[in-house]
């Protein structure tokens, strides 16, 4: 493997996991650092349905209409991360019939009388758009999140479901338009510094958002700068990534979507940067809402495994004695 090769797949795990949602969007012409790496065959595609119905299953299962999902990218297990991309998924009003009793089907079509469904699942999240250079706002339905992974057989989804009590401000923020997009920043970095504006990730949208939820902030331009006030009073900190080796600190000069200038040099001599991941998102969230729950789904090539606790599910989606295991056979 050549040295370029080695520095892409080494660090750019979360710029691929954020870009691949692109493909989804039904952008065409991406760049080489957005092609899914890997055509899905029809086992594949049927195992990640699957999977995906799983997922839904799980969040069906919550109390509220928020829940924090985060899925696996590519391999960063040297850098011991296994979830790379989060978003918020947010759950649509139950159908009710025409006459007012509930429905039967999402399509709100009369359902005599019948207990209501309990609505569709849809993934809010950041990706960068390959075709416009640009970052985007994106929902997405779970099974296309759950086929955003790089390795279709073996992947893994983390579901951090909320009480009913703590999900109304972050349902209302969320899809709040203007606010959503003016926390938007103009420029991606698939590593970009937890408390800077000059860019921003997948991730770190999502954690401001949170902040903007939480705190109840309004709209203006100094948003960004607002919600990373608020989360640095609230004892926000990402865990920093132990980088490791000063060829992988050269991967911005071979990957345009990476940049180390808005880090702290300080961080950037120790080889350790601060970037908001997954892991830190859900974190701050059991911190937040200490009664949330976390359940763990996972897949191979011969089955699904479901593992609840906050306790990671064992490498390799091996079940333990109390998961629940869905063959695919």
């Amino acid at each position: 493997m050549t040295l370029r090769r080695a520095l892409l797949r080494g660090i750019a795990g979360a710029a691929l996991a954020c870009a691949g949602v692109a493909h989804a969007a039904g952008l065409s012409g991406a760049s080489r650092f957005c092609d899914s790496p890997h055509e899905l065959n029809a086992t594949e595609q049927d195992h990640l349905l699957r999977f995906a119905a799983v997922v839904r299953e799980e969040l069906d299962a919550s109390a509220g209409s928020v829940a924090l999902v985060s899925r696996s990218g590519l391999d960063l297990s040297r850098f011991g991360i296994r979830y790379s991309h989060a978003a918020l998924a947010w759950r649509s009003a139950p159908a009710v019939a025409a006459d007012g009793a509930p429905g039967g089907a999402e399509d709100g079509t009369p359902g005599g009388g019948t207990a209501p469904t309990t609505g569709a699942w849809s993934a809010r999240q950041l990706y960068y758009a390959c075709d416009e250079s640009r970052p985007r706002i994106y929902d997405q339905g779970l099974a296309g999140f759950a086929m955003g992974t790089d390795d279709p057989a073996l992947g893994y989804i983390s579901v951090l479901r909320l009480p009913a009590a703590a999900t109304p401000p972050l349902r209302t923020a969320l899809l709040d338009n203007p606010r959503a997009l003016h926390l938007l920043a103009d420029q991606y970095s698939a590593n970009a510094y937890a408390y800077g504006l000059a860019y921003q990730n997948c991730n770190q949208w999502l954690v401001e958002m949170l902040a903007v939820a939480w705190a109840g902030m309004s709209d203006a331009d100094d948003l960004r700068a607002r919600a990373q006030d608020w989360l640095r009073a609230q004892g926000y900190a990402p865990d920093p990534v132990d980088v490791g080796s000063r060829l992988l600190m050269l991967a911005p000069w071979f990957f345009p979507l990476l940049h180390l200038d808005d880090h702290p040099l300080p961080d950037r001599d120790a080889m350790r940067l601060q970037v908001s991941l997954p892991a830190a998102l859900e974190s701050f969230m059991r911190q937040r809402v200490p009664d949330s729950e976390r359940v763990e789904i996972c897949h191979d090539d011969k089955q699904v495994v479901v593992h609840h606790g906050w306790n990671p599910v064992a490498e390799g989606c091996v079940p333990g004695p109390d998961d629940r295991v869905v063959p695919f056979d």
